[in-house]
Parts: C-alpha cells; structure tokens; sequence
C-alpha cells in the first residue's frame, strides 16, 4: 500500500527519530574492563558478541621518538621486518607453527586460517593487530602463531637487503614531489631537534642493520610494557588467556620492567621560521604551524570543536570560506592538530596557483589570527557542536572503528567512560573555552611558513 505523500513526512520524521533514540541507546553505554596481569601487561575489553570475531591490538612505547638520532626510521622497520620470518619455537608449543617460517610461509599461514595480523609504527608506539574468527579451533591456532610473530621475528639480514633497497627507491621517488619538500621542511622546523621530526633518509637507512632491530626489539617489546585492547565475542576469562597467549613468548627482562629514559618535550619556537624552498611544480604547496598540545591536555575537547571551526570542517570551515569561497585562493585549505605523548603539531595546509602564494600565505594568517584573538561565533559553535555530535556513532560503527577508539583509551590513559561521555564533552565547550584554550596553545605571531613552488617575488 501506498502512503499519501501528507502522512510521509510525519511517518518519516517518527522513523528517523526512533533511529536516533536507538543509536543513543546504543552508545549509552560501552563497558569498558580493565585489568592488569601478573607480568604488567594492561588488559582493555569490550564484549562484542554479535558477530563471532575478535580484534585485538597489543601497543608498546617503541614508536619513532625511541629511534636513536643517527639512525630515524628504525621502529618503523623494526615493524615492517616483523613480518618477513620467524625463527623456529623455543621451546616448541607443540602446535603446527613450530617449524622456522620464511615470510612467504608465514604469509600463507595466515591465509590458510582467515586470519590477520599486522605491525606497524608511529611517533609514539609500535602496534601489533590480530583478527580472526572466534570459532575455537581457528582462534587457537591464529593466537599461537601471533605469538610466534610477535615473540620469534627472525629479522633476516638478505631480507632487509632488499627491503632497504626497496624503502630507498621509495624514498628518491617522493623526494621528487613538492609535498614531500614541504613536510620535511615543516617537521624539522616545527620540532627541531626533537624525534617527532627525524626524518628518515636513505642515509640512516644504511645505518640500519637487523642487530639494531633485534636490540630495539628485545629492550621495548616486553610483555610488561604492554597495552592490549580487545573487541569481540569474547568474555573476560577468554580474553585475559588469549593476551597471555600472545605476550607468552617475549622475554622478559631479570629485573621487571626497568623505567624507559625520559624524552625531552617539544620547545616551543621563539621566533617566526620561514622557509621557502624553490621547486618546479604547476601549485605551491603551504604548510603553516607550529607545536601544539599532548593528547594529555585538559583542552582537549575546546581545541578539537575550535579546529573544526577554524580548518577541520572541510568546505564549511572560517578557512576555506576566507580562502577558498571568497577568494578563490586555493581548491581545499585545512587545519589540523596532532596531539601525542609530546606536543603535535598544528598544521595549516593549501595548495595554490604559484603568483598566488603570498596572498593565500597573507590570509590565512590573518583567519588563524583573528579566530585566537576572537573565538567562534555562536552560530560556528552550534553547527560544530551538531556536525561532531551526530557523527560519533560512525566513529564506533565497527569492531575495528571500536578497536581503535579503545586503543586510544588505553595508550592515553583515559577514564573507562571516556566513550561514554564524549558527546557530553563536546556539548559543554563554549566560545569562551575555545577562545581561551587557542590563546593558550597558538602564538599567531611565532608560526613556522614553508611555501614550496611559489614564483619568485618580482624585482622592481
């Protein structure tokens, strides 16, 4: 039966708002549990039991600011090289993923299971992920051989041969390309001396040997210095056996977890930096910023709704209106901050016709200026506040978004609710904050410029 085009649109608005009542109901409440085992490993789950998988991800503070100066880059192929091979098991498990696996036999293992596991690393920590089916035969097998790959990585030296060779055409083919002129120019300025703005080179590269990884591997990945954050159909007993499984064949070490050396703070820059590089390219590329705030900073909330205003909303942002709409200056111009253990950086970027460089440079300024002198209007406020709002189920729509969200709680430190009361964060900020937390973070005045590509200024 048809319905009368008059009685749609109540019937509509009736569905579209039980829809919304049921995704309240639904993120009301994520129970977060939270336990520490005998070895220090931190344990976060969330019970997930309608689809029959399990995600797992076990994070460790061996990201990019552990790399030793001389030789950046080194987590990340530490956790690249985790992956190419495992030795054979010691002492055996018993199981049928004892033998020594190259990586083209570790590969198919894990295909033959349906399963997954990756690494990788950031700034602030390398990461290990398994997914797999939680029927009890196939998660058996797919945790003893994470454990294998987490705890017996071979690090084969004729591997990385090859992998360096194919990280340092990698690196001569982006070395080609503005953007990367750009983001190099930009970190080493914004940081300085500080390892969130190493940069690795083919140079380091050669520095880098598997003895390095195996020794950066055993002194950070130990089962005490770990967080593992589960979502799945697995209960609490489940999950406490499967992160024992997973941390059961790293070392650890005679004395426990010996304290980590402490890594300096970002120094917030004392003067303006420009830095304009020359480069032949059809668009100029713009970084502007400067070192914002850890991810620890009670502003947190004021500075994420503040940045949506000013850069972060795409095409409905103060910058891409004054940029973009009003003048024409550039297709897209964003704004980001990206808070860590240390202080991220803030980062305001474009693209732009090269005679154009210095007017887009001139006016973006001026926007990041006068909204840290000014604030958000109420009306900024309001649509910021409805955008971010009605989003956040699509931040938690999946295990693996969950996951994420989960991980983040973990490695932060942050309240078990903290899921629970995010939106309630977001809807207490006021222009007031965001006025208050920006004057705190942005110097406008003592901001790093790199322009890439832009035309030569004209002689008179």
């Amino acid at each position: 039966m048809f319905m009368h085009k008059k009685n749609f649109q109540p019937a509509a608005l009736w569905i579209g708002a039980a829809l919304l009542l049921w995704w309240q109901q639904a993120i009301a409440a994520i129970p977060v549990q939270h336990w520490t085992q005998p070895s220090g490993a931190g344990i976060y789950l969330v019970e997930s039991p309608t689809i029959p998988m399990v995600d797992i991800q076990l994070d460790f503070d061996a990201g990019s600011r552990r790399d030793p100066a001389d030789k950046a880059g080194l987590a990340a192929v530490t956790a690249g090289m985790s992956s190419k091979g495992l030795t054979a098991a010691n002492p055996p498990a018993g199981g049928p993923y004892d033998a020594a696996l190259d990586e083209n036999q570790l590969s198919e293992a894990w295909a033959d299971l349906g399963a997954g596991f990756g690494a990788g690393a950031s700034s602030d920590r390398m990461s290990f992920s398994l997914r797999s089916l939680t029927d009890p035969d196939l998660l058996a097998k797919a945790v003893q051989l994470g454990a294998r790959q987490l705890g017996e990585p071979a690090f084969p030296d004729a591997i990385w041969q090859r992998e360096r060779q194919r990280i340092s055409a990698s690196i001569r083919e982006a070395n080609t390309r503005p953007a990367t002129a750009a983001a190099k120019a930009f970190a080493a300025a914004v940081y300085g001396s500080h390892p969130y703005g190493y940069d690795m080179t083919e140079e380091s590269l050669q520095r880098i040997g598997v003895q390095d990884m195996a020794q950066m591997y055993r002194r950070l990945i130990q089962p005490c210095r770990a967080k593992v954050s589960i979502v799945g159909a697995v209960t609490r007993a489940q999950a406490d056996a499967l992160a024992s499984t997973l941390l059961s064949r790293l070392p650890s070490g005679p004395g426990g977890c010996e304290p980590l050396p402490p890594v300096a703070e970002v120094a917030s820059l004392a003067a303006p930096v420009v830095r304009e590089i020359a480069f032949a390219s059809a668009q100029a590329h713009v970084l502007i910023g400067q070192p914002g705030y850890k991810r620890s900073d009670p502003d947190y909330f004021a500075m994420l709704v503040g940045n949506y205003i000013l850069g972060g909303g795409g095409f409905v942002s103060r910058l891409s209106r004054e940029v973009r709409e009003k003048r024409g200056l550039s297709y897209s111009v964003h704004s980001y901050f990206s808070p860590g253990l240390h202080a991220g950086a803030f980062t305001l970027g474009l693209q732009t016709r090269p005679d154009q460089t210095a007017q887009a440079v001139q006016v973006s300024r001026e926007v990041v200026a006068r909204f840290v002198a000014e604030g958000p209007t109420p009306a900024e406020l309001k649509a910021a506040k409805d955008f971010l709002i009605g989003g956040f189920p699509l931040l938690i729509d999946s295990n693996r978004k969950l996951l994420d969200n989960i991980a983040n709680i973990a490695w932060n430190s942050l309240p078990l609710n903290y899921l629970d009361t995010w939106t309630k964060q977001v809807e207490r900020v006021t222009t007031a904050d965001i006025k208050a937390a920006f004057a705190r973070k942005l110097q406008p005045g003592r901001m790093v410029t790199v322009t890439v590509g832009a035309a030569p200024a004209r002689q008179p």
